[in-house]
């Protein structure tokens, strides 16, 4: 299974070069993203948070990786990360809960080890 920083990674990669190919696209959907992301009446780990549910009600690692390493650089709790995990397991049943074993990885590798 890959790691959750090499998954990081490989997501930085790929926008870079989505970037250089379609600049425009890009571009585009990096404004809407940076407006999604901005502080509103819900704030950036609030943000972070729901963007894990939907990650692991989706089953997309990558961005799994991604907003987990968002959520934690904006001061979210493990347990606030593992409680936005069990409302996307609610919503999306099994297989999303499976999926949460994806987040815990990324939480201990993103705090270097910690449990």
């Amino acid at each position: 299974m890959d790691d959750a920083k090499e998954l990081l990674n490989e997501t930085n990669q790929s926008l870079a070069k989505l970037g250089r190919d379609y600049p425009k696209v890009m571009k585009t959907f990096s404004s809407f993203m940076g407006a999604v992301e901005d502080p509103g009446a819900l704030g950036t780990k609030t943000k972070e948070l729901i963007a894990i549910s939907l990650s692991v009600a989706t089953r997309c690692k990558w961005c799994i990786a991604f907003h987990v390493k968002n959520a934690l650089d904006a001061g979210a709790s493990k347990e606030e990360i593992m409680e936005s995990c069990f409302v996307a397991a609610l919503m999306a049943g099994g297989p999303a809960l499976m999926y949460t074993q994806l987040v815990v990885k990324a939480i201990e590798e993103f705090e270097g080890g910690k449990k």
